[in-house]
């Protein structure tokens, strides 16, 4: 049998997993579909491999299988023995960045040089359209303070790696989005808080030099080391920089799946409010960041860039945050949404722009 019959054969199953999933739903209700569901979304991320154009899709639809999971049986992902599998998140999340500098260099800032203009359009458009959206959006969602809180803070979060992958994808200028995420990583520590404490403030209590300190040991120091790992230790060590994606995968996945089983009673109560409102987040902050390159008569590659910079987050560093501020089942729900949700219409978007030619505006 072939490779592609083998995975025709395993798209079948899932499908008969979701047949069967939908009866169970229909004849007991679907707290009795679990096992069905998650079988449906292991096997298609599965099958999505052996297509080339559903490939980048495979890893999103294992998350929806995690949160899934999460969803029905959150006991197994809340503690452990005693433990509570929400202290893993703050070291998860340094591993990440860790890996993140690795794959940087001090050249990802010469773009400041080279590309002023677009480095200060695209980080100053992220840290106003965002954090404006995401107030806007809490204020309107009716939803608890600490829960609308988490919004901003998504809102109010730097630019993430999976930026610079989606630009790539969609032909945009991919030095240009690795210097606005480098830039924006950096100053996360000033602008994250005193944005959050502006806007955010008035939801819960925000303290400033608590959370520039939180951000300081989860982003700046991890990313610094792996930066000068990157510089004179890298070349001794291959086997890392292929070892450190499937890391920073694994971790964000289990990150998003302690936040779901943490907030599983809030999160069934608002979910497809919550799905709906960090969709338009996402959404707008991909449409007026393309419209605030056009406006600085940016070139078009240039503008597809700023649309992703501003419209992608570093959801993990929200959820670290949240987890600092010792609410991660409230304020960290916004964010374990947002991360997923971020990837599947990123992915949508580069594709699209991937197949459209570059048309520079006169």
């Amino acid at each position: 049998m072939r490779n592609t019959d083998i995975y025709k054969v395993i798209a079948g199953i899932a499908i008969l997993c979701l047949l069967v999933a939908s009866i169970r739903i229909g004849q007991d209700g679907i707290a009795h579909a679990g096992p069905f569901i998650i079988a449906f979304f292991v096997l298609l991320s599965v099958a999505f491999r052996g297509s080339k154009r559903l490939k980048g899709f495979s890893y999103t639809v294992v998350i929806f299988a995690a949160v899934t999971t999460a969803l029905y049986y959150p006991q197994y992902f809340i503690t452990v023995n005693g433990f509570k599998l929400s202290g893993l998140i703050t070291p998860l999340l340094q591993l990440i960045m860790f890996g993140m500098g690795t794959s940087m260099g001090l050249s990802d800032f010469a773009g400041v040089i080279k590309m002023p203009r677009g480095v200060f359009v695209g980080v100053g458009s992220h840290f106003i359209i965002m954090p404006l959206l995401g107030f806007a959006l809490a204020k309107l969602s009716g939803f608890p303070p600490e829960i609308a809180a988490g919004i901003i803070l998504v809102g109010c979060s730097p630019n993430g790696m999976a930026s610079n992958v989606m630009s790539y994808l969609a032909k945009a200028n991919l030095a240009l989005s690795i210097t606005i995420t480098a830039v924006s990583t950096m100053l996360a520590p000033i602008f994250t808080p005193l944005l959050m404490k502006l806007l955010g403030g008035a939801f819960i209590k925000i303290d400033v030099l608590s959370m520039m300190w939180d951000i300081v040991k989860i982003v700046i120091i991890p990313i610094g080391a792996g930066i000068l790992f990157n510089k004179y230790l890298l070349k001794r060590a291959l086997w890392l920089e292929k070892l450190m994606p499937l890391v920073s995968m694994f971790g964000i996945a289990l990150i998003i799946v302690i936040i779901t089983a943490a907030g599983r009673s809030s999160l069934l109560n608002i979910g497809f409010m919550l799905i709906l409102l960090m969709l338009i987040h996402n959404l707008s902050g991909y449409t007026l960041g393309y419209w605030a390159g056009r406006l600085f008569r940016m070139p078009e590659r240039d503008c597809r860039t700023m649309a992703i910079e501003v419209g992608m987050q570093n959801a993990g560093l929200a959820s670290g945050l949240a987890k600092g501020l010792g609410k991660i089942a409230t304020v960290g729900l916004a964010p374990a949404v947002f991360g997923p949700l971020m990837n599947i219409t990123g992915s949508l978007l580069a594709n699209y722009w991937h197949r459209k030619p570059l048309k520079e505006q006169v």
